[in-house]
């Protein structure tokens, strides 16, 4: 079937600055199993934005050739807004202007709606129940208020996802390895999108915190469990996928994710084609309060001594934070260690640091008492 491009409208925050998603559908609607990618909901993380671009490159030859056998959704450009914010030739992008609240934060829980619109509709034929509830969280997405433009950003890119089998939200760190966010049930298909995309760590969550947009679309399947009284499957997996760091927007880099991105797709028979055989992963598994998340004792210029990919022992230090204005330049610098074993995979771009800022981050597989569970995700 032909691919469909749908314009959503998002309402005006002010007058004449209307903006609208662009959704591109490929293969039959509702067709099973369906797939939906998003990029730049962090309107400053673009590698995805390119890898989106080679991405429906291969979906239209697919479906040129009759062969997406379930559906896939793709937003290229998930935050329009974002995209608008631009101060003195920098875009900012991460956080709404009016809220202060982060782009990727506090995304509706539709679990509540959907189990008061299916409590009494459920009948114990699993695959019916599945998609009684599918429908009702779509439902319950399409009821959210829009009256403002953040709100109904949200609310349509929930309802564009919330029913799918598989979600890709494509970010990206400052600087950084390839990694990806998902939910420790779903641990063995992290663990094969990881090996497909090549990720060199793969975090698995429990309550991330903050209701970011993966825990949106994955998260009412376990959450609807104890007000039903029943157990139901995790029949969404949405990943957070980090495609490297800022400054890495690629031809080479965007046409191989996309490439392996396909052949995910191949591999669960949303796309027709032999994808090969499954590549050898090569990633760390980490439990997300195993990632040590450093922080600047103090303002200075940081001096790394770790790169990138760099294996970590507990203690050992990761940079140093030289205070400029510092009498004794040979008592400058504050090592600033990691709590646990494990590799260093981010960091953040800038090398000029404030006093609580997070700097970098070790992936390691004990967990850590300092990291609170539900409050696990920064800004």
């Amino acid at each position: 079937m032909p691919k469909i491009t749908d314009h959503l409208l998002l309402p005006a925050s002010t007058p004449g600055t209307q903006r609208s998603l662009t959704v591109h559908r490929f293969g039959q609607p509702k067709a099973r199993p369906k797939a939906y990618f998003q990029a730049a909901l962090h309107a400053d993380e673009w590698p995805g934005l390119l890898v989106v671009h080679h991405l429906l490159r291969l979906l239209e030859q697919a479906d040129d050739k009759g062969g997406i056998r379930g559906e896939v959704v793709v937003v290229p450009v998930a935050n329009p807004m974002g995209l608008s914010q631009y101060i003195s030739g920098r875009l900012i992008g991460r956080f709404d202007f009016e809220s202060g609240g982060n782009f990727n934060r506090n995304f509706p829980d539709l679990s509540g709606p959907a189990v008061e619109a299916c409590r009494e509709l459920l009948a114990g034929d699993l695959v019916a129940d599945v998609g009684r509830l599918r429908k009702a969280l779509v439902e319950a997405a399409r009821q959210l208020p829009r009256q403002r433009e953040l709100d109904s950003l949200k609310a349509n890119l929930l309802e564009l996802a919330v029913d799918g089998d598989y979600v890709f939200d494509l970010h990206c760190d400052g600087e950084s390895l390839i990694h990806l966010y998902a939910n420790h049930r779903h641990r063995r298909l992290a663990g094969e999108l990881g090996a497909e995309i090549g990720a060199a760590v793969v975090i698995l969550e429990d309550e991330p915190g903050g209701n970011p947009f993966d825990e949106a679309c994955a998260g009412p399947w376990w959450k609807m469990e104890k007000p039903l009284g029943r157990k139901l499957p995790s029949a969404c997996f949405a990943a957070t996928v980090e495609l490297r760091g800022q400054a890495d927007v690629y031809d080479h880099y965007a046409a191989q994710d996309a490439a392996n991105l396909f052949r995910f797709l191949q591999r669960r028979g949303i796309v027709e084609g032999e994808p090969g055989p499954m590549p050898q992963a090569i990633h760390l598994e980490s439990p997300l309060d195993g990632v040590d998340v450093l922080t600047c004792p103090g303002a200075g210029i940081l001096a790394y001594r770790k790169r990138l990919g760099d294996r970590v022992e507990e203690g050992e230090v990761v940079a140093d934070l030289v205070d400029l204005l510092h009498e004794d330049p040979h008592a400058a610098r504050t090592p600033i260690p990691s709590a646990t074993d494990g590799i260093l995979f981010a960091r953040m771009a800038e090398k000029l640091a404030r006093p609580g800022q997070k700097i970098c981050k070790v992936a390691g597989v004990e967990r850590l008492a300092y990291r609170e569970a539900g409050k696990l995700l920064e800004d």
